[in-house]
Protein backbone atom coordinates (compact mmCIF):
# COMPACT_ATOMS: atom_id res chain seq x y z
CA UNK A 1 0.00 0.00 0.00
CA UNK A 2 1.29 3.28 -1.32
CA UNK A 3 1.52 5.95 1.59
CA UNK A 4 1.77 9.52 0.46
CA UNK A 5 3.20 12.74 1.89
CA UNK A 6 3.62 16.15 1.69
CA UNK A 7 7.78 15.45 0.96
CA UNK A 8 9.54 12.61 0.24
CA UNK A 9 13.38 13.12 0.72
CA UNK A 10 15.72 10.60 -0.71
CA UNK A 11 18.95 9.83 1.42
CA UNK A 12 19.71 10.50 5.24
CA UNK A 13 22.56 13.00 5.19
CA UNK A 14 22.51 15.74 7.62
CA UNK A 15 21.50 18.16 4.53
CA UNK A 16 18.08 15.81 4.39
CA UNK A 17 17.52 16.04 8.07
CA UNK A 18 17.83 19.81 8.65
CA UNK A 19 15.52 20.32 5.02
CA UNK A 20 13.10 17.76 7.02
CA UNK A 21 13.63 19.56 10.54
CA UNK A 22 12.53 23.46 8.46
CA UNK A 23 9.72 21.52 6.31
CA UNK A 24 7.75 19.87 9.52
CA UNK A 25 8.13 23.05 11.78
CA UNK A 26 5.65 24.25 8.37
CA UNK A 27 3.55 21.94 8.82
CA UNK A 28 4.95 19.58 6.02
CA UNK A 29 4.23 16.34 6.17
CA UNK A 30 7.53 14.34 5.63
CA UNK A 31 9.34 11.41 5.03
CA UNK A 32 13.56 10.78 4.58
CA UNK A 33 14.45 7.52 3.20
CA UNK A 34 17.96 6.43 4.19
CA UNK A 35 19.42 4.03 2.46
CA UNK A 36 21.68 2.49 4.84
CA UNK A 37 21.12 1.19 8.46
CA UNK A 38 21.32 4.37 10.08
CA UNK A 39 20.44 8.35 8.93
CA UNK A 40 23.54 10.96 9.05
CA UNK A 41 25.74 9.96 5.57
CA UNK A 42 29.15 10.80 6.40
CA UNK A 43 28.12 12.17 9.67
CA UNK A 44 27.94 9.47 12.03
CA UNK A 45 29.88 7.75 15.03
CA UNK A 46 30.82 3.88 15.88
CA UNK A 47 32.83 1.36 17.84
CA UNK A 48 34.77 0.80 14.89
CA UNK A 49 37.84 -0.52 16.44
CA UNK A 50 37.18 -1.92 20.31
CA UNK A 51 33.89 -1.85 22.98
CA UNK A 52 33.82 1.79 24.14
CA UNK A 53 35.58 3.66 21.85
CA UNK A 54 33.97 5.65 19.47
CA UNK A 55 35.16 6.78 16.52
CA UNK A 56 33.86 9.60 13.82
CA UNK A 57 33.36 7.50 10.74
CA UNK A 58 34.29 10.54 8.00
CA UNK A 59 33.18 14.16 9.25
CA UNK A 60 34.80 15.36 12.93
CA UNK A 61 34.85 19.27 13.10
CA UNK A 62 30.74 20.53 14.08
CA UNK A 63 32.16 24.23 13.55
CA UNK A 64 30.47 25.11 10.40
CA UNK A 65 26.82 23.70 12.33
CA UNK A 66 27.58 25.20 15.12
CA UNK A 67 27.78 28.59 13.01
CA UNK A 68 25.13 28.06 10.62
CA UNK A 69 22.04 29.78 10.00
CA UNK A 70 20.29 26.63 10.33
CA UNK A 71 21.59 26.33 13.71
CA UNK A 72 20.86 29.94 14.75
CA UNK A 73 16.98 29.34 14.14
CA UNK A 74 16.45 25.29 15.53
CA UNK A 75 19.72 25.31 18.33
CA UNK A 76 17.72 25.69 21.36
CA UNK A 77 15.25 23.59 19.64
CA UNK A 78 18.08 20.34 18.95
CA UNK A 79 19.53 20.93 22.33
CA UNK A 80 16.12 20.40 23.98
CA UNK A 81 17.04 17.06 22.06
CA UNK A 82 20.26 16.30 22.85
CA UNK A 83 22.77 17.64 20.92
CA UNK A 84 25.63 19.11 22.74
CA UNK A 85 29.13 20.42 21.32
CA UNK A 86 32.43 19.56 23.06
CA UNK A 87 34.57 22.98 22.30
CA UNK A 88 38.45 23.17 21.16
CA UNK A 89 40.31 26.33 22.22
CA UNK A 90 43.36 24.77 20.55
CA UNK A 91 42.24 24.46 17.09
CA UNK A 92 44.62 22.92 14.82
CA UNK A 93 48.40 22.82 14.21
CA UNK A 94 51.21 21.50 12.21
CA UNK A 95 54.15 20.06 12.27
CA UNK A 96 57.26 20.38 10.10
CA UNK A 97 60.25 18.34 9.16
CA UNK A 98 63.22 19.92 11.13
CA UNK A 99 60.91 18.91 14.62
CA UNK A 100 59.09 22.24 15.08
CA UNK A 101 55.32 23.20 15.24
CA UNK A 102 53.12 26.26 14.52
CA UNK A 103 49.19 26.30 15.79
CA UNK A 104 46.01 27.81 16.12
CA UNK A 105 44.73 28.51 19.68
CA UNK A 106 41.45 30.63 20.16
CA UNK A 107 43.50 32.96 21.97
CA UNK A 108 45.11 36.02 19.63
CA UNK A 109 48.48 36.59 21.68
CA UNK A 110 49.29 33.16 22.01
CA UNK A 111 49.20 32.28 18.33
CA UNK A 112 50.63 35.70 17.39
CA UNK A 113 53.41 34.48 19.74
CA UNK A 114 53.70 31.13 18.04
CA UNK A 115 53.82 32.75 14.67
CA UNK A 116 56.54 35.60 15.89
CA UNK A 117 58.77 32.89 16.65
CA UNK A 118 58.86 32.36 13.04
CA UNK A 119 58.51 35.32 11.38
CA UNK A 120 57.75 38.58 13.48
CA UNK A 121 56.27 40.38 9.97
CA UNK A 122 53.54 37.10 9.97
CA UNK A 123 52.79 37.75 13.49
CA UNK A 124 51.45 41.51 12.57
CA UNK A 125 50.02 40.47 9.51
CA UNK A 126 48.18 37.54 11.75
CA UNK A 127 46.81 40.93 14.33
CA UNK A 128 45.92 42.65 11.47
CA UNK A 129 43.80 39.67 9.54
CA UNK A 130 42.43 38.77 12.95
CA UNK A 131 41.02 42.59 13.67
CA UNK A 132 39.73 42.83 9.81
CA UNK A 133 37.88 39.56 10.33
CA UNK A 134 34.37 40.54 11.33
CA UNK A 135 33.48 42.88 8.22
CA UNK A 136 35.16 40.60 5.88
CA UNK A 137 32.98 38.05 7.66
CA UNK A 138 30.00 39.58 6.76
CA UNK A 139 30.37 39.82 3.20
CA UNK A 140 32.12 36.12 2.87
CA UNK A 141 29.64 34.31 5.17
CA UNK A 142 27.04 36.59 3.64
CA UNK A 143 28.00 35.28 0.07
CA UNK A 144 28.50 31.40 0.89
CA UNK A 145 24.94 31.71 2.57
CA UNK A 146 23.20 33.10 -0.13
CA UNK A 147 20.94 31.75 -1.98
CA UNK A 148 21.79 30.82 -5.75
CA UNK A 149 20.57 33.33 -7.19
CA UNK A 150 22.26 36.11 -9.55
CA UNK A 151 20.41 38.55 -7.53
CA UNK A 152 21.47 37.60 -4.42
CA UNK A 153 25.38 38.03 -5.37
CA UNK A 154 24.52 40.88 -7.17
CA UNK A 155 23.23 41.99 -3.67
CA UNK A 156 25.96 41.56 -1.68
CA UNK A 157 29.01 42.36 -3.92
CA UNK A 158 26.86 45.89 -4.33
CA UNK A 159 27.15 46.32 -0.77
CA UNK A 160 31.01 45.76 -0.75
CA UNK A 161 31.52 48.40 -3.29
CA UNK A 162 29.30 50.52 -1.27
CA UNK A 163 30.96 49.82 1.80
CA UNK A 164 35.29 50.07 -0.28
CA UNK A 165 34.84 51.28 -3.51
CA UNK A 166 35.41 49.97 -6.71
CA UNK A 167 39.10 49.26 -5.77
CA UNK A 168 37.67 47.11 -2.49
CA UNK A 169 34.70 45.21 -4.72
CA UNK A 170 37.66 44.28 -7.57
CA UNK A 171 40.24 43.27 -4.69
CA UNK A 172 37.62 40.61 -3.00
CA UNK A 173 36.76 39.18 -6.20
CA UNK A 174 40.66 38.86 -7.12
CA UNK A 175 40.94 36.78 -3.80
CA UNK A 176 37.68 34.60 -4.46
CA UNK A 177 39.94 33.66 -7.78
CA UNK A 178 43.03 32.81 -6.31
CA UNK A 179 44.75 29.92 -5.26
CA UNK A 180 45.91 28.91 -1.82
CA UNK A 181 49.79 29.55 -2.79
CA UNK A 182 48.58 32.86 -4.50
CA UNK A 183 47.04 34.58 -1.47
CA UNK A 184 49.58 33.01 1.11
CA UNK A 185 52.91 33.56 -0.92
CA UNK A 186 51.57 37.43 -0.94
CA UNK A 187 50.38 37.69 3.02
CA UNK A 188 52.87 35.81 4.70
CA UNK A 189 56.66 35.86 4.45
CA UNK A 190 57.59 32.05 6.74
CA UNK A 191 56.91 28.79 4.41
CA UNK A 192 55.47 27.50 7.91
CA UNK A 193 52.57 30.01 8.00
CA UNK A 194 51.65 28.93 4.71
CA UNK A 195 51.72 25.23 5.16
CA UNK A 196 50.13 25.66 8.67
CA UNK A 197 46.61 27.35 6.61
CA UNK A 198 47.57 26.31 3.32
CA UNK A 199 46.87 22.61 4.40
CA UNK A 200 42.97 23.18 4.59
CA UNK A 201 42.42 23.51 1.19
CA UNK A 202 43.40 20.33 1.20
CA UNK A 203 39.91 19.58 2.88
CA UNK A 204 38.03 20.86 0.22
CA UNK A 205 39.71 19.77 -3.71
CA UNK A 206 42.09 22.82 -3.13
CA UNK A 207 45.73 22.20 -3.82
CA UNK A 208 47.89 24.35 -3.20
CA UNK A 209 47.99 25.86 -7.47
CA UNK A 210 44.14 25.43 -7.98
CA UNK A 211 42.49 28.66 -8.46
CA UNK A 212 39.57 29.95 -6.06
CA UNK A 213 40.94 27.94 -3.61
CA UNK A 214 42.18 30.62 -0.70
CA UNK A 215 39.03 31.65 0.38
CA UNK A 216 38.99 28.22 3.07
CA UNK A 217 42.47 28.48 4.37
CA UNK A 218 41.35 31.88 4.92
CA UNK A 219 38.44 31.14 6.60
CA UNK A 220 39.62 28.29 8.93
CA UNK A 221 42.12 30.85 10.22
CA UNK A 222 40.54 33.19 11.00
CA UNK A 223 37.32 31.48 11.93
CA UNK A 224 39.15 29.37 14.52
CA UNK A 225 41.12 31.83 16.18
CA UNK A 226 38.22 34.27 16.36
CA UNK A 227 35.42 31.34 17.41
CA UNK A 228 37.36 28.15 18.26
CA UNK A 229 36.64 24.93 16.77
CA UNK A 230 33.48 22.52 18.20
CA UNK A 231 32.86 18.64 18.36
CA UNK A 232 29.88 17.07 19.25
CA UNK A 233 30.08 15.73 22.32
CA UNK A 234 29.98 11.94 22.60
CA UNK A 235 30.82 11.82 18.61
CA UNK A 236 29.45 13.51 15.62
CA UNK A 237 26.22 11.93 15.39
CA UNK A 238 24.94 14.23 18.38
CA UNK A 239 23.02 16.84 15.62
CA UNK A 240 21.76 13.95 13.67
CA UNK A 241 20.12 11.90 16.71
CA UNK A 242 19.06 15.72 17.16
CA UNK A 243 17.52 16.69 14.06
CA UNK A 244 15.46 12.68 13.62
CA UNK A 245 13.97 13.48 17.52
CA UNK A 246 12.95 17.06 16.20
CA UNK A 247 11.63 15.35 13.01
CA UNK A 248 9.59 12.68 14.94
CA UNK A 249 8.40 14.75 17.33
CA UNK A 250 6.55 17.09 14.46
CA UNK A 251 5.37 13.83 13.02
CA UNK A 252 8.09 13.01 10.31
CA UNK A 253 9.13 9.90 9.65
CA UNK A 254 13.23 8.76 9.25
CA UNK A 255 13.35 5.19 7.67
CA UNK A 256 16.74 3.39 7.68
CA UNK A 257 17.25 0.86 5.43
CA UNK A 258 14.85 2.15 2.55
CA UNK A 259 16.93 2.16 -1.13
CA UNK A 260 14.78 4.27 -3.59
CA UNK A 261 15.56 2.21 -7.23
CA UNK A 262 13.80 5.25 -8.99
CA UNK A 263 11.36 8.43 -9.04
CA UNK A 264 7.89 8.31 -10.36
CA UNK A 265 8.01 11.11 -12.66
CA UNK A 266 4.22 10.91 -14.79
CA UNK A 267 4.05 13.87 -17.44
CA UNK A 268 7.33 15.15 -16.38
CA UNK A 269 6.67 15.56 -12.88
CA UNK A 270 7.55 14.07 -9.39
CA UNK A 271 4.70 12.26 -8.28
CA UNK A 272 7.09 10.26 -5.55
CA UNK A 273 9.58 6.76 -5.58
CA UNK A 274 10.19 3.60 -5.39
CA UNK A 275 11.67 1.15 -3.01
CA UNK A 276 13.68 -1.73 -4.04
CA UNK A 277 11.37 -3.81 -1.90
CA UNK A 278 8.67 -2.15 -3.54
CA UNK A 279 6.87 0.07 -1.50
CA UNK A 280 6.35 3.74 -2.23
CA UNK A 281 5.94 6.64 -1.53
CA UNK A 282 4.45 9.50 -2.85
CA UNK A 283 4.41 12.99 -2.51
CA UNK A 284 2.02 15.94 -2.75
CA UNK A 285 4.52 18.79 -2.83
CA UNK A 286 8.37 17.69 -3.66
CA UNK A 287 10.24 14.93 -3.83
CA UNK A 288 13.95 15.89 -2.74
CA UNK A 289 16.99 14.05 -3.42
CA UNK A 290 19.83 14.00 -1.69
CA UNK A 291 22.35 12.52 -3.84
CA UNK A 292 25.46 12.98 -5.81
CA UNK A 293 24.53 13.78 -9.78
CA UNK A 294 24.87 11.14 -11.95
CA UNK A 295 22.72 9.35 -9.50
CA UNK A 296 20.30 11.73 -9.18
CA UNK A 297 20.17 10.55 -13.14
CA UNK A 298 20.02 7.01 -12.64
CA UNK A 299 16.92 7.42 -10.37
CA UNK A 300 14.62 10.07 -13.02
CA UNK A 301 15.65 8.57 -16.19
CA UNK A 302 15.96 11.06 -19.02
CA UNK A 303 14.94 14.65 -18.00
CA UNK A 304 14.00 16.37 -21.17
CA UNK A 305 17.07 18.81 -20.70
CA UNK A 306 20.49 17.92 -22.74
CA UNK A 307 22.75 20.64 -21.01
CA UNK A 308 21.10 19.62 -17.34
CA UNK A 309 22.04 15.64 -18.22
CA UNK A 310 25.28 16.58 -19.62
CA UNK A 311 26.34 18.90 -17.14
CA UNK A 312 25.49 15.76 -14.21
CA UNK A 313 26.75 12.95 -15.84
CA UNK A 314 30.31 14.61 -16.65
CA UNK A 315 30.47 16.47 -13.14
CA UNK A 316 33.65 15.94 -11.55
CA UNK A 317 35.03 14.45 -8.34
CA UNK A 318 37.53 14.75 -5.85
CA UNK A 319 40.24 12.37 -5.08
CA UNK A 320 39.66 10.09 -2.15
CA UNK A 321 40.39 9.80 1.38
CA UNK A 322 41.27 6.77 3.45
CA UNK A 323 39.99 6.38 6.75
CA UNK A 324 42.20 4.81 9.42
CA UNK A 325 40.29 5.12 12.65
CA UNK A 326 42.54 3.72 16.10
CA UNK A 327 42.09 2.50 19.78
CA UNK A 328 44.67 4.00 21.64
CA UNK A 329 46.71 3.82 25.37
CA UNK A 330 47.53 7.26 24.75
CA UNK A 331 48.25 10.06 22.91
CA UNK A 332 51.02 10.67 20.36
CA UNK A 333 54.20 11.50 21.64
CA UNK A 334 54.69 14.68 19.90
CA UNK A 335 58.63 14.86 18.95
CA UNK A 336 57.62 19.13 18.32
CA UNK A 337 56.56 19.50 21.39
CA UNK A 338 54.05 18.21 24.30
CA UNK A 339 51.56 20.67 23.78
CA UNK A 340 50.70 19.25 20.58
CA UNK A 341 48.35 17.11 22.60
CA UNK A 342 45.94 19.35 23.34
CA UNK A 343 45.08 20.03 19.62
CA UNK A 344 42.20 18.60 18.07
CA UNK A 345 44.14 18.36 14.72
CA UNK A 346 47.34 18.57 13.71
CA UNK A 347 48.10 18.54 9.95
CA UNK A 348 51.21 16.17 8.68
CA UNK A 349 51.62 18.53 5.55
CA UNK A 350 54.82 20.11 6.26
CA UNK A 351 54.66 22.07 2.75
CA UNK A 352 53.07 23.77 0.03
CA UNK A 353 55.10 21.43 -2.64
CA UNK A 354 53.99 18.29 -0.61
CA UNK A 355 50.71 19.04 -0.65
CA UNK A 356 50.76 20.01 -4.71
CA UNK A 357 52.52 16.82 -5.55
CA UNK A 358 50.36 14.13 -3.21
CA UNK A 359 47.79 16.36 -5.06
CA UNK A 360 48.79 15.51 -8.52
CA UNK A 361 49.70 12.38 -8.00
CA UNK A 362 46.16 11.29 -6.79
CA UNK A 363 44.63 12.65 -9.67
CA UNK A 364 46.75 10.75 -11.98
CA UNK A 365 45.66 7.48 -10.12
CA UNK A 366 48.81 6.96 -8.52
CA UNK A 367 48.90 5.85 -4.06
CA UNK A 368 51.09 9.38 -3.03
CA UNK A 369 54.59 8.33 -1.64
CA UNK A 370 54.07 10.82 0.99
CA UNK A 371 50.05 11.15 1.88
CA UNK A 372 49.06 14.21 3.58
CA UNK A 373 47.82 13.22 6.86
CA UNK A 374 45.10 14.89 9.40
CA UNK A 375 45.85 13.57 12.70
CA UNK A 376 42.16 14.35 14.57
CA UNK A 377 42.56 13.98 18.47
CA UNK A 378 39.16 13.94 19.57
CA UNK A 379 39.67 12.76 22.88
CA UNK A 380 42.12 15.67 23.54
CA UNK A 381 38.58 17.85 23.86
CA UNK A 382 36.28 14.80 24.50
CA UNK A 383 37.03 12.17 26.94
CA UNK A 384 33.67 10.75 26.83
CA UNK A 385 35.00 8.91 23.35
CA UNK A 386 37.28 6.54 24.99
CA UNK A 387 37.39 4.48 27.98
CA UNK A 388 38.83 6.36 31.16
CA UNK A 389 42.91 7.57 30.32
CA UNK A 390 42.63 5.58 26.63
CA UNK A 391 42.26 7.65 23.73
CA UNK A 392 41.04 7.60 19.59
CA UNK A 393 42.77 8.86 16.95
CA UNK A 394 41.19 9.97 13.40
CA UNK A 395 43.28 9.77 11.05
CA UNK A 396 42.39 11.07 6.98
CA UNK A 397 44.96 10.11 4.50
CA UNK A 398 44.64 12.17 1.81
CA UNK A 399 45.02 11.91 -0.99
CA UNK A 400 44.08 8.43 -2.07
CA UNK A 401 43.12 7.58 -5.41
CA UNK A 402 39.62 6.35 -6.11
CA UNK A 403 40.82 4.11 -8.81
CA UNK A 404 44.57 2.76 -8.69
CA UNK A 405 46.49 2.88 -11.79
CA UNK A 406 50.16 2.48 -9.69
CA UNK A 407 52.08 3.63 -6.98
CA UNK A 408 54.53 7.01 -7.10
CA UNK A 409 56.87 5.36 -4.64
CA UNK A 410 57.12 2.37 -6.75
CA UNK A 411 56.71 -0.26 -3.67
CA UNK A 412 53.14 -1.06 -3.32
CA UNK A 413 52.04 -3.37 -6.58
CA UNK A 414 48.08 -3.60 -5.96
CA UNK A 415 45.85 -2.00 -7.66
CA UNK A 416 42.83 -2.86 -5.84
CA UNK A 417 41.88 -1.35 -2.84
CA UNK A 418 41.46 -5.22 -1.01
CA UNK A 419 44.73 -5.52 -1.54
CA UNK A 420 46.55 -1.99 -1.73
CA UNK A 421 44.44 -1.23 1.99
CA UNK A 422 47.36 -2.40 4.45
CA UNK A 423 50.56 -1.38 2.77
CA UNK A 424 49.00 2.06 2.18
CA UNK A 425 47.75 2.24 6.05
CA UNK A 426 51.54 1.54 6.85
CA UNK A 427 52.90 3.95 5.09
CA UNK A 428 50.10 6.84 6.67
CA UNK A 429 51.41 5.30 9.56
CA UNK A 430 55.02 5.72 9.11
CA UNK A 431 54.86 9.30 8.19
CA UNK A 432 52.82 9.59 11.86
CA UNK A 433 55.83 7.47 13.94
CA UNK A 434 57.98 9.77 12.36
CA UNK A 435 57.04 12.77 13.62
CA UNK A 436 55.62 10.99 16.78
CA UNK A 437 58.05 8.23 17.88
CA UNK A 438 56.22 5.54 19.84
CA UNK A 439 52.58 5.78 18.58
CA UNK A 440 52.40 2.19 17.20
CA UNK A 441 53.05 0.36 20.34
CA UNK A 442 50.13 2.62 21.57
CA UNK A 443 47.85 1.16 18.74
CA UNK A 444 44.94 -0.90 21.00
CA UNK A 445 43.01 -1.71 17.96
CA UNK A 446 42.38 -0.25 14.27
CA UNK A 447 40.18 -0.01 11.41
CA UNK A 448 40.84 0.69 8.10
CA UNK A 449 38.02 2.39 5.66
CA UNK A 450 38.95 2.66 2.36
CA UNK A 451 37.48 4.84 -0.98
CA UNK A 452 35.86 1.67 -2.16
CA UNK A 453 34.88 1.20 1.26
CA UNK A 454 33.76 4.66 1.78
CA UNK A 455 31.40 4.59 -1.85
CA UNK A 456 30.32 1.20 -0.60
CA UNK A 457 28.87 2.23 2.94
CA UNK A 458 27.51 6.09 1.24
CA UNK A 459 27.43 6.00 -2.70
CA UNK A 460 27.62 9.90 -2.62
CA UNK A 461 31.04 9.64 -1.75
CA UNK A 462 32.08 8.66 -5.33
CA UNK A 463 35.77 7.09 -5.08
CA UNK A 464 35.78 7.88 -1.49
CA UNK A 465 35.58 11.83 -2.31
CA UNK A 466 34.19 13.15 0.79
CA UNK A 467 32.66 15.85 -0.52
CA UNK A 468 29.99 14.88 -3.22
CA UNK A 469 32.07 16.82 -6.11
CA UNK A 470 34.81 19.12 -6.64
CA UNK A 471 34.64 22.56 -5.20
CA UNK A 472 36.85 24.17 -8.18
CA UNK A 473 35.41 27.14 -9.62
CA UNK A 474 33.80 25.33 -12.86
CA UNK A 475 31.74 23.13 -9.86
CA UNK A 476 31.08 25.64 -7.62
CA UNK A 477 28.99 29.13 -6.71
CA UNK A 478 25.98 29.53 -9.78
CA UNK A 479 27.71 26.33 -11.34
CA UNK A 480 26.69 23.49 -8.45
CA UNK A 481 26.03 21.31 -9.93
CA UNK A 482 24.78 22.52 -12.53
CA UNK A 483 24.25 26.61 -14.34
CA UNK A 484 20.49 27.23 -13.66
CA UNK A 485 20.17 24.59 -11.26
CA UNK A 486 22.14 25.60 -8.40
CA UNK A 487 19.48 26.40 -6.12
CA UNK A 488 18.25 22.84 -6.18
CA UNK A 489 15.45 22.99 -8.73
CA UNK A 490 15.75 20.13 -11.90
CA UNK A 491 14.10 20.12 -15.08
CA UNK A 492 11.31 17.61 -13.54
CA UNK A 493 8.77 19.67 -11.58
CA UNK A 494 8.63 19.53 -7.86
CA UNK A 495 11.71 17.39 -7.82
CA UNK A 496 14.30 18.59 -6.27
CA UNK A 497 18.08 17.97 -5.30
CA UNK A 498 19.86 18.74 -2.21
CA UNK A 499 23.43 17.29 -0.29
CA UNK A 500 26.82 19.04 -1.16
CA UNK A 501 26.80 18.59 -4.78
CA UNK A 502 24.42 21.21 -4.67
CA UNK A 503 25.35 24.96 -3.87
CA UNK A 504 26.77 26.29 -1.19
CA UNK A 505 28.13 22.39 -1.36
CA UNK A 506 30.24 20.41 1.44
CA UNK A 507 30.77 20.56 4.81
CA UNK A 508 28.37 19.94 8.16
CA UNK A 509 27.00 23.94 7.92
CA UNK A 510 23.59 22.03 6.31
CA UNK A 511 23.52 24.80 3.64
CA UNK A 512 21.74 22.93 0.70
CA UNK A 513 19.25 21.71 2.75
CA UNK A 514 18.35 24.51 4.90
CA UNK A 515 18.24 26.88 1.65
CA UNK A 516 16.12 24.90 -0.09
CA UNK A 517 13.76 24.27 2.57
CA UNK A 518 13.19 28.02 2.77
CA UNK A 519 13.00 27.96 -1.07
CA UNK A 520 10.22 25.45 -0.81
CA UNK A 521 8.38 26.66 2.48
CA UNK A 522 9.50 30.04 3.58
Amino acid sequence: MDETLDSVIVGGGHNSLACAVHLASKGWKVGVLERGSQPGGAVKTGEYTLPGFRHDWAAMNLSLFAGSAFHKEYGAELSRHGLKFAPASDCFASVFSDGTWLGVSNDLELTAGRIGAMSAEDAETWRSLSAEFPDRAECLFGLLGSPAKKRAFAYILIKEWRRNGTGGLLDLIRFLLSSPRDWLNETFVSPKVRALLGAWGMHLDFAPDISGGALFPYLEGMANQAFGMVLGDGGADTLVKAMVASIEEKGGSVVSNAEVTRVIVENGEARGVELADGRRFMARRAVIANVAPKALLKLTGETGNDRYERGMTTSAHAPGTMMIHLAMSGLPDWRAGEELKNFAYVHLAPDLDQMARTYAQAQAGLLPDEPIIVCGQPTAVDPSRAPEGRHVLWLQVRMAPGTITGDAAGEIGATDWSTAAEPFAERALDILEHYAPGTRAKILGRHIVTPAMLEADNPNLVGGDQICGSHHLTQHFLFRPVRGFADGTTPVRNLFHTGAAVWPGAGTGAGPGYLLAQKLAG
